[in-house]
């Protein structure tokens, strides 16, 4: 069975106390956002996802979006929650008041984000990408095209989508072959197909806007000749309602592994009417807009099934009963002992555990740079937050992810055999996990775009904010008498000087040898990851100690907090030290055999 509660308590630990020193500076924001209204906002979004989203979260995987005669329909139950879904504001939380939006910060709006895709992770990609490409509309759209089609999206009456990807072009854009040709009247005449569109077509919202990618016909060769165009389902009347069918037309949708909810489409695009965004043969600095937002999202996308598969676990491994615990029964009033018990099961769960708060806080750090940028009074402060969020975007997509395919797999080895099957509904946790490896650029991408360009570009400047972090807060805690809380900071300062020992050989490896970027990356990125989580659990471990300290009614919580943290340190932080040693170790053994002997 699919169990979730959203975790209320630790999301307010992570959005009001562990960075409430404002890292990157104050934020000009309305003085109606307070704390209690923004826990108000989390209770509201919980009851949302637990009672709404989270019952069609097993039925829409059995059932799948369907296709038949051009028509695609989401899975029973999803029309009727999305319009709750968007009558309840939720579409429009982060998004700016002049289209309609509450212009909420993105430290609320994220963990908003993770009960939706906890709850329903297919259900998310439709408000999800909308949110996306509005992103890019309003930073590189027309104030013509901005007042036709914000309004709409940011309220959730009308979707968005992403279209990028050909049969023969997924991450070499290059290759893209779609056309398009002006027309008179400043409108393009758009002609291509398209393949793995996420909510490409479905019956939730009255209209469509699709942000394509394309060719001018004078368009140099390469990437430096793609310009972006958007193309509505149907094209607006004066009065802004849907009106005439755009030459847009579904070829199909893709038979996926998991997300099976999410309507994944096939698109022709037959002389259809669209309009540039941006400049001609600037289409890419535009659509990374849209995409950089998607990554950060994929990232809280990973992080809410990782934390489902974990509250899964978890009940079962308290109600499961097999064996007696290795020190003798402890619960000698039933047959067996709950494998709750056993240390190899608390491995994994405390694994899963620690993975969840662990992306949840290094997401809020992320998170607060944003705000910084969009809100952020300070001009220093701003700059670091750019800073911050270029070198972010890459770590909290790939990290979080591929942490995600680590706690799904957990979850169906505590489970075991019943894990394997599709009644208790682990499994699905799995397959929809699985493509957030992949979408919005693989993970082995996100990890070249970490080392191959944000590490070198400007001298470094992009890791100088996390650095510089890492470093204070070690410095802080310098000479604490609390003897754990010395533990860990020894343990992280290890790491962290390994992770700058690592960041300065590769420097010097990668002038010489590309391919050695490209061995490392990977582990890099993960090194780095563990790096930035490491500072936030001695972050949260000192904070739960001043709590304790001074006293609590929340006692329990910050004991939790420790505990966590704890086998944080012990168990999962010396994966950054050991990291070291492979990326030391240099590509020789990866590049050793030759590709025609694979």
């Amino acid at each position: 069975m699919q169990i979730y509660t959203a975790p209320l308590r630790d999301m307010r630990f992570v959005l009001h106390e562990l960075f409430a020193d404002q890292p990157f500076g104050p934020l000009a924001l309305s003085d109606d956002f307070t704390p209690d209204l923004y826990d108000a906002i989390l209770e509201e979004a919980a009851r949302m996802a637990q009672e709404v989203l989270l019952p069609l979260n097993a039925s829409g995987d059995l059932e799948g979006c369907t296709y038949e005669n051009g028509v695609v329909r989401t899975p029973k139950g999803f029309p009727e929650a999305y319009a709750r879904f968007r009558e309840g504001g939720w579409a429009a939380l982060s998004s700016d008041p002049r289209w309609g939006g509450q212009g909420l910060p993105e430290t609320v709006n994220k963990l908003v984000e993770e009960m939706t895709c906890s709850a329903n992770l297919s259900f998310g990609l439709y408000p999800g990408l909308t949110h996306g490409a509005t992103t890019a509309i309003e930073g590189h759209g027309s104030d013509a095209l901005k007042q036709a089609y914000l309004p709409k999206m940011v309220s959730g009456e009308w979707a968005g989508t992403m279209c990028l990807t050909e049969s023969h072009c997924g991450t070499d854009l290059g290759l893209l072959r779609t056309r398009a040709v002006p027309q008179a009247d400043g409108s393009y005449a758009v002609t291509g197909s398209k393949i793995f569109i996420s909510s490409g077509d479905h019956d939730l919202t009255d209209n469509i806007v699709h942000l394509v990618l394309a060719r001018l016909p004078d368009a140099p060769a390469g990437v430096k000749g793609i310009s972006l165009f958007l193309v509505p389902k149907f094209l607006p009347k004066d009065d802004g309602s849907p009106g005439a069918r755009n030459g847009v037309a579904v070829a199909g949708i893709e038979h996926k592994m998991g997300l099976k909810a999410s309507a994944t489409c096939q698109m022709n695009f037959d002389g259809a009417t669209g309009w540039l965004v941006g400049e001609p043969n600037r289409g890419l600095a535009a659509m990374f807009t849209m995409m950089n937002t998607e990554r950060v999202s994929v990232g809280v996308q990973g992080l809410g099934v990782g934390e489902i598969a974990y509250q899964s676990a978890v009940a079962y491994a308290r109600d499961r009963l097999q064996g007696r615990a290795l020190t003798g029964p402890a619960r000698p009033d039933l047959p067996a002992d709950p494998i709750i018990v056993h240390p190899d099961v608390r491995r994994m769960l405390m694994t899963m555990r620690v993975y969840a708060e662990g992306c949840r806080a290094l997401g809020q750090w992320t998170s607060q740079a944003l705000d910084a940028e969009k809100h952020g009074t300070d001009p220093e402060g701003r700059a670091r937050a750019t800073d911050f969020v270029a070198l972010m975007t890459p770590v909290v997509k790939a990290l979080f992810t591929d942490l995600a395919s680590e706690a799904a797999n957990l979850a169906v080895q505590t489970y075991g055999g019943h894990g394997y099957i599709r009644e208790h509904g682990v499994e699905q946790f799995v397959r929809d996990a699985r493509i957030c490896q992949i979408y919005e650029g693989t993970n082995g991408v996100q990890a070249l775009d970490l080392l191959g360009r944000k590490m070198p570009a400007n001298m470094g400047r992009a890791l100088r904010p996390f650095f510089h972090s890492v470093s204070g807060l070690l410095e802080e805690l310098t000479g604490t008498t609390d003897k754990v809380l010395s533990i860990h900071a020894t343990a992280l300062h290890q790491a962290f000087g390994a992770l700058q020992l690592t960041t300065g050989m590769l420097a010097q490896k990668g002038l010489k040898d590309p391919d050695e970027i490209g061995a490392a990356a990977t582990d890099y990125l993960r090194m780095l990851g563990l790096v930035g989580i490491g500072y936030c659990f001695l972050k949260a471990e000192r904070i739960a100690q001043d709590r304790l300290a001074e006293g609590t009614e929340d006692e329990a919580f910050y004991r939790a907090k420790l505990a966590t943290s704890g086998f944080f340190f012990d168990r999962i932080l010396p994966q950054a030290t050991t990291g070291f040693l492979v990326i030391k170790s240099g590509k020789r053994s990866t590049m050793a055999l030759p590709a025609d002997a694979f």
